[in-house]
């Protein structure tokens, strides 16, 4: 097994390009032979949503992240690893997240970026409040069982 890679780990009010994020990734590599992406938008919820807010702690969302992208790094032979959060006020099909995983192999990085959104969906310190189209107080959207389901095959 290779040497293991340090994950990049970005969050960021900003907008990500995706290819962009690819090829700054596997610019100049030759190790890769797969990249499986994964990009999370913000969805209208049939046209009642206008808005998703994501509220963050600064510091522990980063370390946590950075945590678990460096278990995917151990558990996986990856040759590159980016995963970005944004937070703050995003609209329908606004991009929130993105992992980039590439490996020699496509195995790893599907199983890789799999890991890494279901402990997203599931333990990272991000907390979500609904914004309604029709302008009524919107809530803040409770942890979903099937999203714990997936997350508890990792142990």
């Amino acid at each position: 097994m290779s040497a293991r890679i340090e994950p990049i780990v970005r969050v960021q009010a900003e907008d990500f390009d995706a290819a962009q994020e690819i090829a700054r990734l596997t610019a100049g590599r030759t190790d890769i032979g797969a990249v499986v992406t994964f990009s999370g938008l913000c969805r209208d919820e049939n046209g009642a949503l206008s808005a998703l807010e994501l509220e963050h702690y600064p510091g522990m969302a980063e370390a946590e992240i950075s945590r678990i992208a460096n278990e995917a790094t151990e558990r996986w032979p990856l040759t590159g690893l980016t995963v970005i959060h944004r937070y703050g006020m995003m609209r329908p099909g606004d991009n929130i997240v993105l992992v980039v995983a590439a490996s020699s192999h496509r195995q790893a990085a599907f199983e890789a970026a799999s890991f890494l959104m279901d402990f997203l969906k599931t333990r990272a310190p991000f907390w979500k409040r609904e914004h309604r189209a029709d302008g009524m107080p919107g809530e803040w959207v409770a942890a979903k069982e099937e999203d714990d389901a997936a997350q508890a095959r990792w142990r």
